[in-house]
């Protein structure tokens, strides 16, 4: 497919104090894609659940900077911890859905990734007694082969996705694709890529997750800097519960860069955190990208 034509500039913008994206992405440390040949679904209940005293813990970071944020969270883990999706939303948090149990959606039929983002939409509504409007894959799992799924999402009553990353890894991504929110059809759901950098003709990841980790805090405040001042865009921001839990219980089996990507810097997340909100302001998905309140454009392929 031929790469998409860039759009405008969309987001919340002041005279010049942007309003960026912070997400969390709510799973436990054993349910990560890389970990899913050595410990499928069927062996996480003999795993400890670690993810609503980290998730507290980044809840009380957020009220501490007084920011706002967007919880994708997984079914499965709201099933678990009810107590939990009360908790995001008393925060004035939004609810967003991260899929049942991390299943990429290249793993998935149409009708296979229909039933589970219905399942789980009700489930956080019914348990949050909120709205919920917004969606991530797995591992941002929409590639050029699941387009579809953006269809799916639309048509159950989402109005928004975070599903794609703009960079070529051996995992996911769909290079050349527009590296800001944009619609694949005039009446389609709004995407909002995870933020990357345009460098030297590549784009290079600086919204978070195992990128946030490996790099000097000192590039991901110059990118994102760069991002709101130069490109006049919002950006994006995810982590995991999990990157702030240094004493999490080692996975066994796994290959060398598994574990390079999983454990790398670990203790260095909350602190670069810390000061990540208190360098640029934040606030949730649905505020700062208002799905269906503003045109966006049209993405167009040649």
């Amino acid at each position: 497919m031929p790469a998409p034509e860039p759009i405008p500039a969309h987001g919340q913008f002041g005279s010049d104090a942007p309003v960026n994206a912070m997400t969390v992405d709510v799973e436990d440390y054993f349910q990560v894609s890389a970990f899913e040949e050595q410990v499928g679904p069927g062996r996480w209940k003999d795993y400890p659940l670690r993810v609503r005293a980290n998730t507290d813990r980044l809840l009380q970071l957020f009220s501490d900077s007084e920011t706002k944020a967007t919880f994708f969270m997984l079914g499965w883990v709201a099933e678990k911890e009810p107590g939990l999706v009360n908790d995001i939303v008393a925060g004035g948090h939004e609810l967003a859905s991260h899929g049942w149990s991390h299943r990429r959606v290249t793993t998935q039929r149409p009708d296979e990734f229909r039933a589970d983002v219905r399942r789980t939409r009700a489930v956080l509504e019914d348990l949050g007694g909120v709205q919920v409007s917004g969606y991530r894959a797995a591992s941002y799992s929409v590639s050029l082969d699941t387009l579809w799924a953006l269809e799916v999402l639309a048509d159950e009553g989402y109005r928004y996705s975070s599903s794609i990353c703009p960079i070529r890894h051996d995992h996911y991504g769909i290079p050349g694709f527009p590296r800001f929110a944009f619609r694949l059809a005039a009446n389609g759901i709004l995407e909002v890529p995870v933020t990357t950098l345009a460098i030297g003709g590549r784009n290079v990841p600086c919204g978070g997750g195992g990128w946030f980790r490996l790099a000097p805090y000192a590039f991901t405040r110059w990118a994102l800097r760069r991002i709101n001042r130069v490109e006049r865009q919002p950006a994006v921001f995810y982590l995991h519960p999990w990157e702030i839990d240094t004493g999490q219980p080692r996975v066994d089996g796994i290959s060398g860069r598994a574990r390079f990507r999983h454990y790398l810097n670990l203790g260095r997340t909350e602190p670069r955190l810390r000061q990540l909100l208190t360098d640029f302001r934040w606030d949730r998905m649905d505020r700062v990208f208002q799905p269906g309140e503003h045109e966006t454009g049209e993405v167009r392929c040649a």
